[in-house]
């Protein structure tokens, strides 16, 4: 996703609009004022709605529309994330942000729930809210009906064919979430089903590998039908099916396993001093193949730089700065005793390459994205056990 604003809170829950989101608007309320005439007339076969074609196709009749029915859209999106976090939140998870992008909306929970029964109840929940915008869009399109006489023809035109269309949209979004095509609903509900007699990471892995299949099969129609959002979801489902499944791979190889087995010790760590030249830093990278460096002061960390932080400073000028100019003084910590999930995790959360690991404030060594990538493939590739429990102190 792009850049996101948020917008307000619902429920106390944040919400956000994606930058995407505001670029797609326009183009969908455009699209849906271009359909006017064959969704009007859809509506009138299907529920002989007698909505009258002519009024309705007429500018500016049919973008007011257009725009009315892409909002509302987007309203029954809003709803059927909220139905997720609202479930999600009954069992304890926090829900950090509900963010509306091109592609519909994402619920951002603070952890993933492990529970096959929580999870089912939290994926259904979706499907299930749009199902019922779904209906009380048809029963206010049954309700319009009682209007004829009472309003003018246009605007009960109008309203009809914004509930018709609300209706079958919401409809519509709740059956093509079910589709197993994970992480999408009905992914999740697939591996709900699959974890209550198998393990989660197995259970995952097979719903991610469903996943991919139908992400292939939306790139193929896609493709046909000429149709850019259903190229998109493609795209998503794979890159999300395949990054999920990784990090559940993760999290279960590395729970239980302490920090202290996975780091760089401080007897193999190189470190910067507060008064190390910027112009040093590329050398020392160069050589001894690091990226970044704990800057200490008097065996005490203050701040960690990075290669992106050099970058940041001019070539001729960078033997003029010392480290302290540069290097970011808020420190992401972690305990050697701690699990390494958890260090896993304060990585992605922090978007950080590297975590200090302190004992009572000492540095104590390094833990890194590559250290953990590293541990985790000798593991799966070894098929041997990470260790687990409090292992030796370092070296």
């Amino acid at each position: 996703m792009w850049r996101s604003f948020r917008v307000g809170r619902t429920f106390g829950i944040p919400l956000e609009l994606d930058l995407s989101f505001l670029l797609m608007l326009p183009l969908l309320a455009w699209a849906v004022g271009l359909q006017v005439e064959a969704v009007a007339a859809l509506l009138n076969g299907f529920w002989g709605a007698g909505i009258g074609i002519e009024g309705l196709a007429r500018s500016p009749t049919r973008w007011v529309l257009g725009l009315a029915g892409a909002l509302g859209l987007f309203v029954g999106v809003l709803l059927h994330e909220l139905g997720h976090s609202l479930v999600a939140r009954r069992y304890g998870h926090q829900i950090e942000s509900i963010t509306l992008w091109v592609l519909g909306g994402i619920a951002r929970m603070s952890d993933l729930p492990e529970d096959w029964r929580e999870e089912l109840a939290i994926a259904v929940a979706g499907p299930a809210v749009s199902v019922i915008v779904g209906i009380g869009s048809f029963a206010l399109f049954v309700l319009t009906a009682g209007l004829r006489g009472t309003f003018a023809p246009p605007t009960v035109d109008g309203l009809a064919f914004l509930f018709g269309y609300l209706a079958v949209l919401n409809v519509a979004l709740a059956a093509f979430n079910v589709l197993p095509a994970f992480p999408m609903d009905g992914g999740r509900i697939l591996r709900a089903v699959l974890a209550r007699n198998r393990s989660y990471v197995d259970a995952t892995s097979t719903a991610a590998r469903v996943g991919k299949w139908f992400a292939v099969l939306f790139a193929v129609f896609g493709l046909v039908r000429a149709d850019v959002v259903l190229i998109g979801v493609a795209f998503f489902v794979y890159v999300a099916a395949t990054s999920e499944a990784q990090q559940v791979a993760v999290r279960a190889a590395f729970r239980g396993v302490p920090v202290r087995e996975v780091m760089t010790p401080a007897a193999r760590l190189r470190t910067v001093t507060p008064d190390t030249t910027v112009g040093e830093l590329p050398r020392r990278m160069f050589h001894e193949r690091h990226s970044g460096y704990p800057v200490v002061r008097a065996g005490r960390p203050v701040g960690m730089v990075t290669l992106e932080d050099a970058r940041g400073v001019r070539e001729v000028e960078r033997d003029a700065y010392r480290v302290d100019d540069v290097m970011s003084e808020e420190l992401v910590t972690v305990g050697p005793d701690e699990e390494a999930v958890e260090a896993f995790e304060r990585l992605q959360e922090h978007d950080v390459g590297r975590l200090l690991v302190l004992d009572d404030g000492e540095l104590v060594g390094l833990v890194s994205r590559t250290d953990l990538v590293h541990a985790f493939d000798v593991a799966e590739s070894t098929g041997a056990d990470l260790p687990r429990g409090r292992g030796p102190g370092p070296s």
